[in-house]
């Protein structure tokens, strides 16, 4: 049985047929009917109505064969051709359509426009070059797989836009299949687990679905570019002609290049993306091995911080768009000058510049670790050959030097978190550590405020023999910053019960994710609410040894930052001695709690060597 019979369609030229006689079949006329009014010419019409009726008389008793089936729809087309003819001309439409949709899909949102699509794309004219030179049988297997390629580019497309929205990158299919597990739990806290796995199933048929119609609309127009071989040919040399004209003249249409090649330009990224970094991460474990810092004594490293209480604090998502972009500016920027304000006037003064984070948008420990480990670490894998290492850490060399306890507090930490060790901290305070009893907000576990009260009390508030290096990882602005929590007086903190009110008016998840005027509000509000915050439990509970290091992680979200944000997150000095920002006089940052738009850019990755060697570590290299 021809392959197209199984889609009720008639047979085509190529399997063999002639065009004419295709035609002829497509109207209703079949091979063996030929035959009978050839052999029995005055007889022909009653044989023919004779066997028409016996074929209607089984379809309605339920007898009807496979031989009945095609009948009944030829018979609906000879009722109604001019329905036929629409209908088959509109689904022809649609699957060139969709299969020109996949191949000039853009990956980003920004370029998804209707003038994206006014190309002539090189793999079009190449698919029916193709199609038309193969037998029936190997163009159905070609036309399959055309539609399998059409659903990777589509599938690796829209992950593209996902990533570079959220992340400020695209997709690597070597790297980034560890982030989905995390992407799911973010969507189950913030919109509950329902929606979670309503969206996780949801992507999986939505891939299925789009393979199945690319699939089919690539066999349907494989069918009909056989059907008429000759026009097809013609309009495939006329249309390879042009491509080739409008490429080597570079002719342009609305921005872009007429002559595409976007499908074959999209996977082949792919493909070179994930070759570079198997290449990589290879090479990263050997550079990972060595160290500026690797065999300096403990004697030798920190020594300008001996009997200092240090405190490294991360600000979820505080980037450089909070202090400079004109919506959230106005606020946080009245936070940061009446902060550094009210830490003056407590004794405290401050110096601050700017990192260049490692990430974007998202992954925060990725931020983390380059900070405190000097290594450039800007995806999973690098993150994952580094953390199972021995390199020294900023925190570690606290540790190693025997000086200091060390302690981590990290209230977005749910589950085992064996990268304590690597990190050198003594004891790690999770969610679960730090006694509280109140509502979620959304992804943030609990309220910045009662997070450093509860490492106040439990921590730092405590006596003890050797001063305390803490690490300390704030949740409240993270995102969807709905709903936000409010300060409240640090008295009437208790089990974090205070909470449950603020929560329930605070704006929902749902309605700023979806809003990107509203995101980019509330972003600024929680940002002012952190670092409120981190500055007033200093102003309440800092000490003349308290030296204070926060910074971000890094920027927010695309949709808040903007698409063209940089990576660029602010980060703070305080101390009440001088002789402490005395030892970074040289850095030349800016007085206060806000850099200046000219202070220094530094990689995130070059201040673990820059702070160590400022407070009086030997650097003592190891080779690995």
């Amino acid at each position: 049985m021809p392959v197209f019979t199984r889609f009720n369609e008639p047979p085509q030229p190529g399997d063999g047929m002639s065009e004419a006689e295709a035609e002829k079949a497509e109207g209703g006329e079949s091979g063996e009917d030929e035959r009978s009014r050839a052999a029995a010419p005055d007889s022909a019409p009653d044989a023919a109505r004779a066997t028409l009726g016996q074929r209607f008389s089984r379809l309605r008793t339920g007898t009807a064969t496979s031989k009945d089936r095609p009948t009944r729809l030829r018979t609906w087309r000879t009722r109604h051709p001019r329905a036929a003819r629409v209908l088959r001309l509109g689904t022809t439409a649609l699957a060139a359509l969709l299969v020109l949709g996949a191949l000039l899909l853009p990956n980003t949102l920004p370029a998804l426009k209707a003038v994206s699509f006014a190309r002539i794309p090189a793999e079009a004219v190449l698919g029916a070059v193709v199609v038309l030179a193969l037998p029936r049988r190997p163009r159905l297997v070609a036309a399959v797989l055309y539609g399998l390629g059409l659903t990777a580019l589509t599938t690796v497309n829209l992950f593209d836009m996902g990533f570079n929205e959220y992340l400020g990158r695209g997709f690597n299919a070597a790297l980034d299949w560890d982030l989905l597990p995390d992407a799911r739990a973010y969507v189950e806290d913030t919109l509950g687990g329902g929606v979670a796995t309503a969206a996780a199933v949801g992507a999986v048929l939505l891939v299925l679905l789009v393979a199945g119609v690319m699939v089919a609309a690539s066999i349907r127009l494989a069918d009909v570019l056989a059907r008429h071989r000759a026009r097809a040919s013609k309009g495939a040399l006329i249309a390879g002609t042009v491509w080739v004209a409008c490429s080597a003249l570079g002719l342009t249409l609305f921005g872009g290049p007429i002559a595409s090649e976007r499908g074959a330009g999209a996977l082949k990224v792919h493909a070179q993306r994930t070759v570079e970094s198997l290449r990589d991460e290879a090479a990263f474990a050997e550079q990972s091995k060595a160290d500026t810092f690797g065999n300096t004594p403990p004697g030798e490293l920190l020594t300008d911080l001996r009997g200092k209480d240090v405190i490294f604090t991360f600000i979820e998502s505080y980037g450089r768009s909070a202090i400079e972009d004109p919506v959230m500016a106005p606020g946080v920027d009245r936070t940061l000058d009446a902060s550094t304000a009210a830490l003056k006037k407590a004794g405290f003064a401050a110096r601050s510049g700017w990192l260049t984070s490692a990430t974007y948008g998202g992954s925060s420990w990725l931020g983390h670790s380059t900070t405190m480990s000097g290594l450039w670490i800007d995806n999973q894998r690098r993150y994952r050959t580094v953390s199972a290492g021995d390199h020294l850490t900023l925190t570690k060399a606290f540790q190693k030097t025997g000086a200091w306890d060390t302690v981590g507090v990290m209230p977005g930490v749910q589950k085992g978190w064996p990268e304590e060790k690597w990190y050198g901290l003594d004891k790690l305070y999770d969610a679960f550590d730090l006694g509280y009893e109140g509502p979620k907000f959304s992804w943030s576990t609990m309220p910045d405020q009662y997070a450093l009260e509860a490492f106040q009390r439990q921590v730092h508030g405590k006596k003890r023999d050797r001063p305390l290096m803490s690490f300390v990882i704030l949740t409240s602005s993270h995102q969807p910053w709905a709903p936000i929590p409010k300060l409240v007086g640090w008295d009437e903190l208790g089990d974090g019960s205070v909470f449950d009110a603020i929560e329930k008016a605070g704006n929902k998840a749902s309605d700023v994710i979806t809003d990107t005027t509203k995101s980019r509000e509330e972003y600024g509000k929680s940002i002012q609410y952190s670092v409120t915050s981190l500055t007033r439990w200093l102003e309440r509970y800092g000490t003349e040894d308290t030296v204070l290091v926060f910074l971000g992680d890094h920027q927010p979200i695309a949709r808040v930052s903007g698409n063209h944000a940089s990576r660029d997150v602010p980060v703070s000095i305080v101390a009440k001695d001088p002789k402490v920002l005395d030892k970074v006089a040289d850095w030349n940052w800016t007085e206060g709690l806000k850099p200046g738009r000219d202070a220094p850019v530094w990689r995130m990755s070059s201040f673990r060597d820059r702070f160590l060697k400022a407070f009086g570590s030997t650097p003592r290299p190891s080779k690995g």
